[in-house]
């Protein structure tokens, strides 16, 4: 049982040798430093680094220090084109909020300017809104009641017709 706890320590001890020496051949070389990459490069499981956190650290510290004095930090095309993909859509989204702020912008130039000039709407449109809208329900109460007596009209004209037809074949 001791002889299996050992052989597992002994295990972690060389995963762990060869992180760490995989990650100072990083750190020398012009590669981007991921957990990934890192574990790729040690030949171990991601789950590895996550398991032990003081690997972790050193592999998320790496890969934030900035490059050493003389080095241009290694920069993937693949990242290089996720900037570039969120810089557009970001400007998308600006173009389109600066359009629908110029938008309201001038229409409220457009409206100060138009008030301001003495061709503005008058005070009294309120009333003659009111006015429209009672000659509006007028219309529409008439227009009802032509309706029903256009109705009644054509029953009364249906009703004289059969009577007229009733009284024709009685007289013959």
């Amino acid at each position: 049982m001791t002889s299996m706890i050992d052989g597992r320590r002994a295990d972690s001890a060389r995963r762990r040798e060869r992180v760490l020496h995989a990650l100072d051949v990083l750190l020398r070389g012009d590669q981007d430093i991921t957990v990934s990459g890192l574990a790729r490069a040690a030949r171990v499981d991601r789950t590895y680094l996550y398991r032990h956190r003081d690997l972790l650290e050193r592999v998320h510290a790496a890969a934030a220090a900035p490059p050493e004095e003389g080095r241009i930090a290694a920069v993937s095309r693949a990242s290089l084109r996720a900037d570039l993909t969120n810089a557009l859509e970001r400007n998308r989204r600006l173009t389109v909020r600066v359009r629908q702020l110029e938008k309201r912008l001038s229409e409220s130039l457009g409206e100060t300017a138009w008030k301001e000039s003495g061709l503005g709407t008058s005070a009294d449109i309120d009333q003659l809104q009111r006015r429209i809208t009672l000659l509006e329900q007028d219309l529409a109460d008439i227009r009802g009641q032509l309706d029903e007596r256009t109705e009644e009209l054509d029953a009364a004209r249906a009703a004289n017709r059969e009577l007229t037809r009733a009284l024709n074949s009685q007289t013959r």
